[in-house]
């Protein structure tokens, strides 16, 4: 494209970012302190053939037009101003800065010192000034369109009361699934490939919550040690899915799996990281916001802004208090939802979001802002409740439509089918879907979860009592230290069929535990086939074999008995309302003799306040009811056993029991149960139900 020297034309402030109008382009970015910007074009090659001033500055916005331009110009931008980090400024014109709002990437980072905007290994440490350009050695931003045809796509808008979310990784997920062409294996398109549509419908999953893929940034200190940045939790550009997953079809490779995993039936959503960048602290890299506002986008020390704020453990904190950062990440939400059909997010470090400098609130400007924008409102939004900056925690004091994760919930599960004394009162509580924590939203706000990607998949917390971290490079210090797991007399894997068996058995028992709780599931993928990490705990840093999904377990017989029992649990958990009830059960009378829900134990003895007290008892009954279509109350039974021995359980005579699911005898199909009792093996679970005639 020939490129007129001399000045742009004025152009708009508005819309951020770099905007193809048929004739031309409009380039807009942000910043309050610069004292002048400059656009930088580059050819395929990345060499620079043309370096204009913006013009014009409007509302803290510097703008300009440059006619004749076309989507798949390469361009970045050089901002001028102070170099005073004492005072937060860290401007150095010498490096090139990638546009927060780029919807398209060319080429990579490469690595080396000029990508710092002072001199590294200086005595004067980051006050220092690094002269050298950065251009040959950063990513560009391209300049795009959209021409991706949805057709009659539509979100399938699942109801919080039916979902249950699939957690995964878009490489990790299928870069050893032979039943997707090799070319495609661990990409977007792989993600929509037949196999692994088949394989959530089979299951029952409704939503994919899909891992970071905004595009992130590799750290230098990883690939030093041969390591890669597996999660992605390290945002480069908040507007431009990652690149590496990419097999050939650009960013429309993305948009046609979400809309074939929508005619799936299949929700898409997205893990985003907002709290932080890949520029970490004021020792780190110069590639963006740093470069063209440092004091706006990020949280500085109020007494020393030279300091980044570090309350997620990163390096830095993107300063939602800031309007312009704030309008960022909102903007980039809208731009997923709109132009990729994204139905929903989860936010990394919620609590982070929610801080304002006084602190955390759940009325601050982010929530606020979401809470009330006409498009992301409507979607599904949760959060992981938590950072580790002052007040951190934050579990259920999230507003409404949010969801959280429930780590409470996670780490009693843990401990009952463990075998820890003293759970049964936590257990109920976090059974019946957290009441005490959500009470004032419903149980769906409760995201339950036995693993996730940050910690022990399910099968190693049968296999595994310590982490074994060391591939990490951290001399194992880094990951939890207690997985609230229980290898259950052996650490790995085992030959003992003794072992093996009750590890299978307490997997199945806490699968049905978590299909049969109000609030809504969430399955780390490879669960459902028992999928291993050999006890690595924190494999962030492991793009490899090792937190790859081994999809041969799959086709192992425990491998495909758990999946099979997966799909049964969920099934039972949507063809039967009273295990998703949408509202909170607190016990109601809804009939006479019958209350909407009741905690027994194994006798089917209402449980006493002493026999919450009692620390040593492990057996717990769970009891729903409701009215079902035909004026008939359905009643549910959930038999828990979390001790070292058989208990017999008692069951009301005159019932028509049902038989539904056994975590001792998976391959016992559903059907009538005669009797009055029904003896479960130890660490394990059972659910039956009667359809009853109300009293007259």
């Amino acid at each position: 494209m020939p490129l007129t020297p001399g000045r742009l034309e004025p152009g708009s402030p508005n819309p951020l970012g770099a905007t193809w109008d048929g004739l031309g382009v409009n380039f807009a970015v942000f910043s309050a302190h610069a004292t002048a910007m400059e656009l930088c074009i580059y050819n395929a090659a990345h060499r620079e053939v043309a370096r204009y001033e913006l013009p014009e500055r409007t509302d803290q916005v510097w703008h300009g037009y440059l006619p004749d331009a076309r989507p798949g110009l390469i361009y970045g931008f050089r901002a001028h101003g102070p170099y005073k980090p004492e005072e937060g400024h860290r401007f150095n014109p010498n490096k090139l800065l990638l546009d927060p709002y780029a919807k398209a990437l060319s080429g990579a980072v490469k690595w080396n010192d000029s990508l710092f905007g002072y001199r590294l290994h200086s005595p004067r440490g980051d006050l220092s000034f690094d002269r050298r350009d950065s251009a040959p050695a950063m990513v560009k931003a391209v300049v795009t369109t959209e021409d991706y045809l949805w057709g009659d796509d539509r979100t399938p808008n699942t109801a919080w009361g039916d979902t249950v979310i699939y957690e995964a990784h878009v490489k990790g997920l299928t870069k050893l699934l032979q039943d997707v062409p090799e070319a495609l294996r661990g990409s977007y398109a792989a993600l929509g490939h037949p196999s692994v549509i088949t394989h959530l419908q089979r299951l029952g999953i409704t939503a994919i919550e899909l891992m970071p893929v905004h595009a992130f940034l590799q750290d230098r200190h990883l690939l030093e040690k041969g390591l890669r940045n597996y999660w992605g939790y390290n945002t480069l550009g908040f507007f431009t899915p990652e690149p590496g997953y990419m097999s050939g079809g650009g960013t429309n490779e993305l948009r046609s799996t979400i809309r074939r995993l929508h005619k799936a039936g299949i929700e898409v959503l997205m893990d985003v990281v907002y709290n932080h960048t890949c520029e970490g602290s004021e020792l780190g890299p110069t590639l963006s916001w740093r470069g063209l506002d440092n004091a706006s986008y990020y949280r500085l020390l109020d007494d020393n802004p030279r300091h980044t704020i570090n309350d997620t453990g990163t390096g830095n904190v993107l300063d939602m208090a800031s309007p312009r950062a704030l309008q960022m990440c909102l903007d980039s939400l809208r731009h997923f939802v709109q132009s990729y059909h994204i139905d929903g997010f989860r936010f990394d470090l919620g609590a982070t979001l929610g801080r304002e400098h006084t602190g955390f609130d759940p009325n601050s400007g982010f929530f606020d802002a979401i809470r009330q924008d006409p498009v992301l409102s409507k979607v599904k939004l949760i959060s992981e409740p938590w950072d580790i900056g002052p007040g951190g925690y934050q579990l259920g004091n999230h507003p409404p439509p949010f969801a959280e994760w429930n780590d409470r919930y996670r780490d009693t599960l843990r401990r009952y089918w463990r075998g820890d004394g003293g759970q049964r009162p936590e257990l109920a509580r976090r059974l019946s879907g957290s009441a005490d924590i959500f009470g004032s939203r419903r149980p769906t706000a409760s995201i339950n979860y036995l693993a996730s990607h940050d910690g022990a998949p399910l099968g190693d917390l049968v296999m595994y009592e310590g982490k074994h971290n060391e591939a990490n490079g951290e001399d194992n210090r880094d990951g939890a230290s207690d997985n609230l797991s229980c290898h259950w007399g052996v650490e790995g894997p085992s030959d003992d069929p003794a072992i093996n068996t009750l590890r299978e058995r307490v997997k199945r028992s806490m699968l049905l535990s978590i299909f049969a709780s109000l609030g809504t599931p969430m399955l780390l993928a490879g669960d459902e086939f028992g999928n291993s990490q050999h006890g690595n705990n924190n494999a962030y840093c492991q793009d490899n074999e090792l937190s790859w999904l081994d999809w041969t377990r799959e086709k192992d017989g425990e491998g495909a008995a758990q999946e099979a029992f997966t799909a049964r649990v969920i099934a039972l958990r949507k063809r039967y309302a009273g295990l998703r009830s949408a509202k909170f059960l607190f016990g109601e009378e809804i009939s006479p003799g019958f209350r909407n829900l009741d905690w027994l134990d194994e006798r089917g003895q209402t449980l006493s306040e002493e026999d919450w007290a009692n620390g040593e008892a492990r057996a717990l009954i769970m009891r729903r009811a409701l009215w079902d279509g035909d004026n008939k109350i359905e009643v549910l039974y959930l038999l828990l056993n979390g001790s070292e021995k058989a208990i017999e359980f008692t069951l009301p005579s005159n019932w028509p029991w049902e038989f539904l699911i056994d975590s001792a005898t998976p391959e016992r199909e559903e059907g009538p149960f005669e009797g009055t009792s029904y003896q479960l093996e130890d660490r394990a679970a059972a659910l039956f139900r009667a359809l009853v005639e109300p009293p007259q």
